[in-house]
């Protein structure tokens, strides 16, 4: 079956829209050995709502939060806009649009919060809230994914499964995608972003997958 990275509605909308370029991961509580680990080099982009929290976006990328709805399909047919008024509590739709893939151009681990500070360029949340995501078991290294991400020609709706709740990192999804579409970035603009993103964790080794 498919594989997919489960993340926020809001950052796998960044991801396809080119708005946000990597991701920060640590793991939750249902991953094996429970820490994060690179199981894959391309993969689907999931769309959830589960702990979701709009106060950790930034400001200049609150519109984002508004189009995440639309990956859902909702029971009644409405997003629920007036959840946007709230930090979280967005109930989670019967089904959700998977519209895009990527394919890992670079992995990184990070101990250090000035380099989690100087990627912000290249994700939606705050820097409170990314380098919180770093101090969280602090024994364990920050994880940086660099993706490359593709829309894909229509989005494929899924249903929402009860096992694909919870706090973990990968889903096997139980119908066909394809691995077709368009790059978000041209090559020469994922180039120069890369080489920048390159240079700000330069001198750290990279993560083995």
């Amino acid at each position: 079956m498919p594989i997919a990275l489960k993340e926020w509605a809001v950052t796998v909308r960044a991801l396809a829209e080119g708005e946000q370029l990597l991701t920060l991961r640590k793991g939750g509580i249902r991953e094996e050995n429970k820490h994060f680990e690179l199981e894959h080099d391309r993969f689907f982009l999931y769309p959830t709502f589960d702990h979701q929290r709009n106060d950790v976006v930034r400001e200049a990328h609150m519109p984002e939060l508004r189009r995440a709805l639309e990956e859902g399909v909702w029971p009644d047919g409405d997003p629920p806009i007036h959840a946007l008024t709230r930090d979280g509590g967005i109930p989670q739709p019967d089904r959700v649009r998977v519209r895009a893939w990527a394919e890992v151009a670079g992995h990184y681990t990070v101990t250090d919060p000035r380099v989690v500070h100087d990627l912000s360029p290249f994700y939606v949340w705050t820097t409170d809230y990314a380098e919180k995501r770093l101090s969280w078991k602090p024994r364990h290294p920050l994880h940086v994914v660099l993706l490359r991400a593709y829309r894909i020609p229509r989005p494929v709706t899924v249903r929402v499964r009860g096992d694909y709740g919870g706090c973990r990192s990968w889903l096997e999804i139980a119908r066909d995608l394809p691995f077709e579409g368009t790059p978000v970035l041209s090559d020469d603009e994922f180039g120069r972003v890369q080489e920048e993103i390159e240079a700000i964790v330069s001198g750290r080794v990279p993560a083995l997958a």
